[in-house]
């Protein structure tokens, strides 16, 4: 009892000595508002500091923990594409000793150095697949080593023909070797030419001698500096000249096998003339463009299809469906691994006893290699097969098939074999929406997916199969919209905004109609049982057009103009990160994405030109908002219309046409080294000053098959002119002259501008700013000395390739 009261007094007596519960908090209050103004009153770099010291931690146990995944082998075509881009883009080619140095420098220090850290040998590792990257461009470029035409003539050409395709106007475009040229004989002539032949009734078969009159051209550069050259993508594919022939050509000699050469082109012409009868055999079974349509999905011939449909494919975002790409090759191979797979269900003992998963994916293999060779290998094709061998080959070897590890190693292949395709729109677009997708499945088979009330009740398991097939079509559409929109924009300056609803309801005819059907008919095609089938898939293709057309009419094509240079780079970066990290970093990449598009969209945007002269000098546009004023009546449409996309200028205005004036010297085409009298210099000069008070400012007076002029916002006068034998006049008049003339003069007399055919060969198309009072001048080719534009330079009277002196044109100091 008084041990118990002792202890109850020492407990009393301890008590006050203690805090409270409520005192010690506000004594840690007290001490926590202490520490913040001590904090508030550091300098307010070290508190900086401090945030970013945390944050740097934050971010090295991201990269930690993202190096732990094991992705350095995602990496692997980034830094080598990286690399290719670099060499493409430089102004020379690289010297080849320097690449091959910094390859061995890169790989040593990566093979030997194992002992650095993990950040180190990363860098190794990317500067070698840099260097690597490089080194497979220049060899590509040795690889090719295409013979360019270095400027337009018409001559007699005899040679082979290699490949033929067919256009919806009758006509046919014809892929020839050349053997000989004659009347003139050109001194460099290119290996292989496109011909274009009008409205023939009996087309030539493959490895036909052929001979005929023809007017070649050069493959075309850029229609405005940073637009898409074609004579790139010409060099690369061996094709020296685009034309067309005058009449129908003559057949010197039917195709005989033993003059194909090797056996390798022998193979190539034979594959090609297989590939002709499947497509001349399905064009004869559905007429019209649904045949056309039928045709593309197996040969990849898209020419015979007619524009109208071509574009309402284009407008409803459905042309993927016509291009040789993932979807048809995922929905062949597809449909040929289920089908086996539900085959072999039906016999129990096979089941059981043999690995009927691997015989299924053999044949789905088998499947797709034969649908490769008889489509053309184009690009989107080759991708497509690539991917899908890697992913059947991983069934059989037992590994997941579809994996962010396959659509990096599908790259690789592609960019040691053609490295140059990283720069097309089709390579681009594919892996952005094959990586958007394989991700997104990633994502969301990593997400914790809790079973639905309905699955449990048998009789909505239709309902419920129909909604996820919806769903998913959905999703893959969106996904694949979405990450290949600004691709769209910046290479075809237009958007379909209509695409997702497009998609949804064109992809289940085609995968439930279209392409098994289709399937069956080429099957049964060497039965000659295949006319019912195409009947079907023609019926599904027609449902298809239908749905293009329909949804093309609600409009939704937006169009672009061009996008700053930045954007791209920015954007694939942020969509690398976002769809290749698996760490909380990925959501850096979405927001550098929807940032840099953000951007764009509220910047300034790219300043327009005032004035566009094309790469021959034919074509000549003034642009004023959204109208294009042009020195032609009928303007070349393969250039003006991307000249309309390019700057946003849907409205076009048709010069002046002067009526004919007497008091004129009458000069014809055969008259160019004519020389004017001092009279009708004279009176030449008053009707060009006479013209403009015929027309407003910003558009075209002229006087046909002479001269055009314009005034432009500046004050400046513009003189177009065709024949020679008016640039005396014209000097004189105008402060710009641009001909398509090629002459040996590069200023006018009077110090004005002067633009010749010469000067447009070397330096490709021009646009100008005229908002000040010298105008800013900018040239789709500063210095044309790559393999695939060198030809511009080229002398054919000296056999020689030239520097040029002064590439851009300026306006000398007595015109201002």
């Amino acid at each position: 009892m008084e041990a118990s009261e002792q202890q109850e007094e020492g407990r009393d007596v301890a008590a006050p000595l203690r805090p409270r519960p409520a005192i010690a908090a506000i004594a840690l209050r007290a001490k926590a508002r202490q520490r913040e103004r001590t904090q508030d009153q550091a300098p307010l770099t070290s508190r900086f500091l401090r945030i970013l010291k945390r944050l740097q931690l934050g971010i090295r146990d991201l990269i930690e923990e993202e190096a732990a995944y094991g992705r350095a082998i995602l990496f692997a075509p980034i830094y080598m594409g990286i690399g290719a881009i670099f060499w493409f883009k430089a102004g020379n080619d690289p010297p080849p000793q320097a690449v091959i140095a910094g390859l061995l420098l890169f790989a040593g220090g990566f093979v030997f150095r194992r002992e650095v850290g993990r950040v180190s040998r990363h860098l190794l590792f990317a500067g070698m697949l840099i260097c690597l990257g490089m080194a497979l461009a220049q060899c590509e470029s040795w690889r090719a080593s295409t013979v360019m035409l270095d400027s337009a003539v018409t001559t007699t050409v005899t040679g082979q023909v290699e490949r033929r395709e067919s256009y919806d106007n009758g006509g046919w475009r014809y892929v020839v070797r050349v053997e000989a040229t004659e009347k003139p004989s050109i001194r460099r002539s290119p290996q292989r030419v496109t011909i274009f032949v009008r409205k023939q009734a009996d087309a030539f078969d493959l490895g036909d001698r052929i001979q005929g009159r023809a007017r070649l051209t050069p493959p075309a550069g850029p229609a405005l500096p940073g637009l898409n050259d074609f004579a790139f993508s010409s060099y690369f594919n061996g094709i020296g000249a685009n034309g067309f022939a005058y009449g129908t050509p003559k057949l010197l000699s039917p195709a005989d096998d033993n003059a194909a050469g090797s056996l390798l082109d022998m193979a190539d012409i034979r594959l090609a003339a297989l590939r002709n009868s499947i497509g001349d055999r399905i064009r004869q079974t559905l007429p019209g463009d649904t045949g056309a349509f039928a045709a593309a999905l197996v040969t990849d011939e898209r020419r015979a299809i007619s524009k109208d449909t071509t574009e309402a494919l284009r407008i409803a975002g459905l042309t993927h469906i016509i291009a040789i790409s993932g979807l048809n090759m995922a929905l062949s191979a597809g449909i040929f691994y289920v089908g086996l797979r539900y085959l072999f269900s039906l016999f129990p003992g096979v089941v059981q006893a043999w690995p009927t998963k691997k015989f299924a994916a053999f044949g789905a293999l088998v499947t797709v290699t034969a649908y490769y060779l008889i489509s053309g290998f184009g690009v989107s094709a080759e991708r497509a097969f690539i991917m899908m061998a890697i992913m059947l080959v991983a069934v059989l070897l037992d590994r997941p098939s579809l994996s962010l590890r396959n659509v990096a190693l599908s790259a690789i292949v592609i960019l040691i074999l053609s490295p140059s395709q990283v720069l097309g729109p089709s390579f681009q677009m594919s892996y952005a929406a094959t990586l958007a997708l394989v991700s997104g499945y990633s994502l969301w088979k990593r997400r914790r997916h809790r079973e639905s009330i309905l699955s449990r009740f048998r009789v909505l398991s239709p309902l419920l199969f129909v909604s996820r097939f919806f769903g998913g079509v959905l999703s893959t559409s969106f996904i694949g919209g979405a990450s290949t929109a600004i691709f769209s924009i910046e290479h075809f300056h237009r958007l379909a905004t209509y695409g997702l609803a497009a998609n949804l309801a064109a992809m289940p005819v085609v995968s439930f109609i279209v392409m098994p059907f289709g399937m069956a008919a080429m099957m049964l095609m060497p039965l000659g049982l295949d006319g019912p089938f195409w009947n079907v898939t023609g019926e599904g293709l027609e449902l298809v057009i239908v749905i293009a057309k329909t949804v093309a009419g609600w409009g939704g094509d937006i169009t672009f103009g061009r996008q700053p240079g930045w954007l791209m780079p920015t954007f694939i970066v942020g969509f690398l990160i976002m769809s290749m990290l698996r760490t909380r970093l990925r959501h850096l990449g979405l927001v550098l994405s929807l940032s840099s598009v953000g951007a764009a969209a509220f910047g300034s945007g790219v300043p327009k030109p005032d004035l566009m002269i094309s790469e021959d000098g034919v074509l000549v546009a003034l642009r004023q908002d959204a109208i294009l004023a042009t020195n032609r009546e009928r303007p070349q449409a393969f250039i003006f219309e991307q000249w309309q996309k390019a700057l946003v200028a849907p409205e076009y205005q048709p010069p002046t046409i002067l009526p004919g004036d007497s008091r004129l010297p009458h000069v014809s085409k055969s008259d160019r080294h004519r020389r004017l009298s001092r009279e009708e210099e004279s009176a030449v000069r008053k009707a060009m000053e006479e013209a403009l008070d015929r027309t407003m400012q910003g558009s075209f007076a002229c006087q046909k098959g002479a001269w055009c002029v314009a005034m432009l916002e500046n004050g400046a006068m513009l003189v177009t002119i065709e024949n020679a034998a008016y640039l005396p006049p014209a000097c004189d008049t105008a402060n710009i002259v641009v001909t398509p003339i090629r002459l040996r003069l590069d200023h006018c007399r009077s110090g004005a501008m002067l633009i010749t055919g010469a000067t447009l060969r070397q330096t490709g198309s021009i646009e100008m700013a005229l908002a000040t009072d010298k105008p800013v001048v900018s040239a789709a080719f500063e210095n044309p000395q790559r393999p695939w534009t060198r030809h511009r330079t080229y002398d054919w009277r000296t056999d020689k390739f030239g520097t040029p002196a002064r590439p851009v044109p300026t306006v000398s100091d007595s015109a201002e």
